[in-house]
């Protein structure tokens, strides 16, 4: 048992040094360090379990004098737990090059580019119209080492936008972190929301019930902080119709009723609220 509470010490470990590191390089290696958190987070939870689940096993031998059947169940979970800490092992090891990498960059000065060259131009000639700067490229990652707001959010987004959902909350998290005041705020607190809320839809689809009833429930807290903390944004009215769909997916019709209800007087003119008309119409008694 001792190897396997140094296996949760280690990610224990592995979870500090990401959160010490991330302000230190672009947003290219800040994903990579926020995919190791999600993922060593994952195999911390599961390593618990199986740490848990192994202890009471080994009890319940003693119990019975070493049942066979404990004994097969005791080892089933014995490797699981070895697994788990070969994982954390392997990430222990990836984090290890990604701080290199990290000492590396804070090492090197950063270049500065030199003027572009006038060119020469005829006397009396008109001067030249300054040329229009190239337009970033869509759909791409920034990787400059200053980032902006716009930065992270637009890499959680692309998280997102291809199904990362745990990496996009971890994205949206710490833009919020870093600018709660910024005008994308509201935005990326509706994203989190909708990112528990397609977690959700995967669970129920593989048929884990409690895992999506357990999504459902965060997904419905993180609608509710976008009225909560920023009542002016656009986000608002979607974020009370989202919080209505998740309430009628958890059974509760009633409230769900009343948060349409609000979202049509409160946001008449929104899209949101021509949707909400529509349900509230449907879940109405004729």
């Amino acid at each position: 048992m001792a190897r396997r509470r140094r296996a949760l010490l280690l990610a224990s470990l592995l979870l500090g040094g990401c959160a010490s590191v991330q302000d230190a390089t672009g947003v290219a290696t800040q994903q990579d360090l926020l995919q190791l958190r999600t993922d060593v987070t994952l195999v911390q939870q599961r390593a618990q379990r199986a740490l848990g689940e192994a202890e009471a096993a080994l009890a319940q031998a003693q119990r019975r004098d070493r049942d066979t059947e404990a004994e097969r169940r005791l080892a089933a979970l014995t490797q699981r737990v070895d697994a788990l800490t070969a994982s954390l092992t392997t990430l222990a090891g990836q984090l290890d090059e990604i701080n290199g990498k990290l000492e590396a960059l804070s090492r090197q000065p950063r270049a500065v580019a030199p003027p572009p060259a006038t060119p020469s131009r005829p006397s009396g000639a008109a001067p030249a119209a300054p040329a229009s700067p190239a337009p970033p490229p869509v759909g791409s990652r920034p990787t400059t080492n200053t980032l902006q707001p716009q930065d992270i959010y637009q890499a959680a987004y692309l998280d997102f936008s291809k199904g990362s959902y745990a990496l996009a909350i971890a994205g949206f998290r710490e833009f919020l972190r870093r600018f709660p005041d910024q005008a994308l705020a509201g935005a990326a607190q509706y994203w989190i929301g909708e990112a528990h809320f397609s977690l959700a839809r995967g669970y129920a689809n593989a048929g884990q019930t409690p895992q999506a009833n357990e999504a459902l429930e965060q997904a419905m807290q993180e609608f509710r902080k976008v009225l909560a903390n920023y009542p002016r944004s656009d986000k608002a009215p979607a974020s009370l119709y989202k919080e209505a769909l998740v309430l009628l997916e958890l059974n509760q019709p009633a409230v769900a009723q009343q948060r349409l209800q609000y979202l049509v007087e409160t946001f008449p003119q929104s899209e949101e609220a021509a949707l909400a008309r529509e349900r509230l119409s449907a879940l109405r008694p004729r």
